[in-house]
């Protein structure tokens, strides 16, 4: 045997040996576990478009990005199963499919009223909600909104409906159908400012020249994993999944890539 032949044998020896070991010390995932989370066989992803919670898309190079749409890739490559990415108009539909069975995973606001109809892990961010407002508006903080003639815009469905609809005195929340079509209101002077995040807020503003976030906030959401209910058997695993992520620094990556502003450490 020569010298070539015997490095080769060497190299090729030592590199399934590693691969073994490797093998050996990832754990495989319990087979229940993955019937429990991807029931059909693939992971099902909701996400929504214009969120970099959820869904965004570079205008320039058509790249998706997203902390729903990233996460959602990587449990599925954790789980060993395929993943189908399921994308809505907003996130009103994204939680229907959830809470129907037909999406198995997304990444939204956890409030009480949504753990409720759905499970979720423990709190992974935290962002400021707060008011877009366009160039020439007289609002300056978010302590002047709530006055009369004060028409303020707010995704249909969503927690930001529901919280404003019960803390404004005077001010009017008007559902807008999605976050693109909110823009259109803006400029058919149709609402006088838009509640949510700021994370889609800044999408917004970027989209919208001119446009401003008022200074302050007025609550905060805190956003984590959520899957449907009576999926227990998957829980531990998903809760182990969602603090690795959060250590390790994949979900650092993952808010960086998306472009994810308006984050809160208290």
């Amino acid at each position: 045997m020569n010298l070539r032949r015997k490095i080769f044998l060497s190299l090729a020896s030592g590199v399934l040996a590693l691969a073994a070991g490797c093998a050996a010390v990832v754990p495989a995932v319990d087979p229940l576990v993955i019937q429990t989370l991807a029931p059909t066989g693939s992971l099902r992803v909701g996400v929504y478009l214009g969120s970099p919670t959820s869904l965004v898309r570079d205008a320039k190079t058509g790249d998706k990005a997203g902390v729903a749409f990233e996460l959602g890739q990587a449990l599925g490559r954790q789980l060993g199963v395929p993943v189908e990415i399921k994308e809505f108009t907003r996130l009103a539909d994204v939680l229907e499919a959830l809470k129907g069975g037909t999406v198995d995973f997304t990444f939204t606001n956890a409030t009480a009223v949504r753990a409720r109809e759905m499970d979720f892990t423990a709190p992974l961010v935290r962002l400021e909600l707060g008011y877009l407002v366009p160039p020439a508006s007289a609002l300056k903080n978010v302590t002047d909104v709530d006055k009369p003639g004060t028409r303020v815009g707010v995704a249909q469905g969503s927690s930001s409906q529901g919280v404003l609809g019960r803390l404004f005195k005077s001010a009017v929340v008007v559902p807008a159908p999605s976050v693109t079509q909110a823009q259109v209101m803006f400029r058919e002077g149709q609402i006088d400012a838009f509640a949510t995040n700021k994370g889609i807020l800044n999408e917004m503003a970027d989209a919208l020249p001119g446009y401003r976030i008022l200074d302050g906030r007025w609550g905060l959401e805190t956003m984590a994993i959520a899957i449907p209910q009576h999926r227990g058997a998957g829980m531990p695993y998903l809760r182990q999944f969602a603090d690795d992520a959060r250590r390790s620094g994949l979900l650092a990556d993952i808010v960086k890539r998306a472009g994810l502003r308006g984050t809160s450490s208290d």
